[in-house]
């Protein structure tokens, strides 16, 4: 009898694929890495969709077909009020291709140098994208954001990308500087994922499902399902 499912997370970022694993430990499911399950065989993939949610289910799409497994993929960024909206999708490469997250930081600091606290408004916005490489048609996309500002200084050691810079609460604490807890809590990421648990547990348990009937011979899948992605 099959207890658990894996699944992917398309992502070469070690502590987001924690933080994904964290979030969803309580499901019947083994979290993979892309390296874990394609090893250096990972497809590129250039994330050039103009919203998260597009380069969420692009990275996905990619993954489950290359792996023909069970695909979870994210987008994120920041966008900043005074910024027209900007880093927004480009948020990861701000500072230029390949730019680090203290770089992104620096870049996003000096550009906001002149900018008085009442107007350095941000949000962080997610989006996250599960497909299943046998009916492909049919992807869990869903959205979500925690609102904030940005802070003069980058503060706290337990967050990643721009997180040392959001603050998020009443106290003035950035979302680097929360325990691991509050930031489960309130993070866009976690909240993206509580809303995500219900559909992607509900598609894992039919997985698993249909695993232990092919173990017992008594599987036929229909004919909507069969044939992967193409």
């Amino acid at each position: 009898m099959a207890d658990v499912m894996s699944i992917v997370v398309a992502s070469s970022n070690c502590s987001r694929v924690a933080e994904i694993e964290a979030l969803l430990a309580e499901m019947p499911i083994e979290v993979l890495t892309t390296k874990d399950a394609l090893g250096d065989a990972a497809p590129p993939v250039t994330l050039d969709g103009e919203t998260f949610e597009a380069n969420a289910l692009k990275k996905a799409q990619a993954i489950a077909s290359a792996s023909m497994m069970l695909t979870l993929a994210d987008a994120a960024g920041l966008e900043v009020d005074a910024l027209g909206g900007r880093p927004g999708v480009r948020s990861a490469r701000f500072a230029g291709e390949g730019a680090t997250d203290a770089e992104n930081n620096a870049e996003l600091l000096r550009r906001l140098e002149e900018v008085d606290d009442s107007s350095r408004t941000a949000r962080f916005r997610a989006a996250i994208a599960v497909v299943d490489p046998w009916n492909p048609a049919a992807p869990i996309v869903v959205e979500g954001r925690v609102e904030g500002r940005i802070a003069r200084t980058v503060s706290g050691t337990g967050g990643f990308g721009y997180e040392p810079l959001f603050i998020v609460d009443d106290e003035g604490r950035t979302l680097a500087e929360l325990s691991e807890d509050e930031r489960n809590e309130l993070s866009h990421r976690a909240k993206v994922l509580r809303e995500l648990a219900p559909k992607l547990e509900e598609l894992v348990n039919a997985r698993i499902e249909e695993a232990d009937a092919v173990i017992n011979g008594s599987y036929a899948p229909p004919p909507s399902t069969r044939g992967g992605l193409g």
